[in-house]
């Protein structure tokens, strides 16, 4: 075959980010300007908006809820170590051992891999290799707010901007849309179909990048990315698998045979 037999994808363990997002969800006021913000943002047209009001309750919620990290070097939690080993443990059973892991180089994927190795002692003796492309979406001036809803009340122009654009297309000052992540992504993957003919590969990266994956190997637009971003998300050390097809041919393109497994 022309394509690796097996193409195995895992996200991150629970991230910091991760973690904040959930204890937003006990900080009274945030509730408050969740709903003020949809209200506002529903019905903004031009640079009139948004209110003092939804203002100060956006800088009042920047204050309580904001990371110390940039998005490269935000950790693991515990939880998220211990998803990570857990899913080690559960794989460490399978009849398979990749001959290439591929890790995003951000902290909280390198730190996943160290947690699945735990789990998985055999993985400690396959070749790994730090690969740029399978970062996450770069989020640019929006990582400093750590959450969208305050980045575009306090800079309304690019929430209008975001609306025309829509959430695929738009691109974050300094950052990418999801676009360009699809587009390294298909670059990566070009790279290990030629380098990795009926091996199996194993990739530690972002949500986004699975998104990107399976968009250009199943050969979505930008409707059905959008679709699955918004109502199956990939959870967090979540597990996919891609086999490749002997009934395809001499190539054995890869095809789903599970997405989004929960090991733990």
């Amino acid at each position: 075959m022309k394509w690796p037999t097996t193409l195995i994808f895992i996200r991150h363990g629970e991230s910091a980010f991760n973690a904040l997002r959930e204890k937003k969800r006990h900080i009274e006021n945030y509730e408050k300007f969740r709903d003020l913000f949809s209200e506002e943002f529903s019905k903004a047209t031009t640079p009139d908006w948004p209110s003092k009001k939804l203002i100060n309750m956006a800088n009042e919620i920047w204050k309580e809820c904001r990371l110390d990290e940039n998005d490269y070097d935000t950790p693991l939690t515990e939880i998220g170590r211990k998803q990570a080993r857990i899913t080690g443990e559960h794989l460490a059973n399978q009849s398979y051992i990749p001959d290439v892991v591929f890790v995003s180089p951000y902290l909280r994927t390198r730190q996943t891999l160290e947690e699945i190795q735990k789990g998985w002692p055999a993985l400690r003796d396959v070749r790994v290799v730090s690969e740029e492309r399978i970062r996450e979406q770069e989020h640019g001036l929006s990582t400093l707010y750590n959450d969208r809803s305050v980045y575009f009340t306090l800079n309304p122009l690019q929430g209008l901007l975001y609306k025309l654009e829509g959430d695929y297309g738009y691109k974050y000052p300094n950052g990418e849309n999801k676009a360009n992540v699809r587009d390294r992504v298909r670059s990566f993957l070009s790279t290990t179909i030629r380098e990795y003919p009926e091996k199996t590969v194993l990739s530690i990266s972002h949500h986004l990048t699975l998104l990107s994956l399976r968009a250009n190997l199943e050969r979505w637009d930008r409707e059905q990315f959008i679709k699955v971003d918004s109502h199956d998300h990939p959870i967090n050390c979540g597990v996919t698998i891609y086999k490749g097809n002997p009934k395809k041919g001499q190539s054995g393109r890869l095809e789903l045979e599970s997405y989004n497994q929960k090991l733990y």
